[in-house]
């Protein structure tokens, strides 16, 4: 391990997103714990980086082996001051309200594994030293829209569990955030029709991770903070007529 003071598990390390914020991360100072269903894919990413070992531990997790969660953490090398939760998994709206396998691996993968995982992370008394959680989460999940309500619905509950778990950690001095992002140029929305001028890039949205702050909800971009206010204020009768 580096000779930093701070350590930060990354959960689903192997998204686009994921890894911008290792390397933001390593430019601070941090050492991270990269944890991942693919390691191969982080390990070519490492050596590309050129990313020693004292800087990037990487890890097998997968989000949805819950009963194997309590032994990643018992066995992670350092108890962490900063934990992201990025894992995702994408299945397109039509194909989801036919095949329930692809449905329940979008609750398993944004909702259930997190709180799997989190829940571990918060709730461990020897850890005196955890100061932040910080989950991504989706403008899919401000409201119901006819086009994505599968995955809305996965990541408006994975925002409302964060919500609550900031209540709950406050009186520890932990701030949670979410960071509610809008369309991200990345291997997840590779072949979307999505519109090219709202799309941000992983750097972006991994900015607004590392240098999260004390408010709850984080919106990158101007554009997408307008679409954010205006989805929350939009009334039923409006927010129908929406794709």
């Amino acid at each position: 391990m580096a000779t930093t003071s701070k350590a930060v598990l990354l959960l689903g390390a192997n998204s686009d997103v994921a890894k911008e914020a290792i390397l933001l991360y390593v430019a601070k100072g941090y050492y991270v714990m990269a944890a991942s269903r693919g390691v191969k894919e982080l390990e070519a990413f490492s050596q590309k980086y050129a990313l020693s070992k004292d800087k990037v531990h990487i890890l097998y997790f997968d989000a949805v082996a819950f009963e194997e969660h309590k032994d990643f953490y018992s066995a992670l090398p350092v108890k962490p001051n900063i934990v992201v939760y990025a894992a995702g998994f994408l299945k397109n709206n039509e194909e989801a309200l036919l095949d329930w396998n692809g449905s329940f691996q979008m609750m398993k993968v944004h909702y259930c594994g997190a709180v799997s995982i989190l829940n571990i992370v918060a709730m461990d008394p020897e850890n005196t030293s955890l100061e932040r959680i910080i989950g991504l989460s989706s403008l899919s999940g401000v409201r119901g829209r006819k086009s994505n309500f599968i995955y809305g619905s996965t990541k408006s509950a994975f925002t409302q569990y964060l919500a609550g778990m900031r209540q709950y950690l406050f009186k520890r001095n932990i701030i949670v955030n979410v960071v509610v992002a809008g369309y991200i140029r990345s291997k997840m929305t590779a072949g979307l029709q999505l519109n090219e001028s709202l799309m941000l890039e992983p750097a972006f949205i991994a900015q607004a991770v590392v240098h999260a702050g004390g408010q709850f909800t984080i919106v990158p971009g101007m554009k997408w903070k307008a679409i954010y206010h205006i989805l929350r204020m939009l009334p039923e009768r409006l927010v129908s007529k929406l794709p």
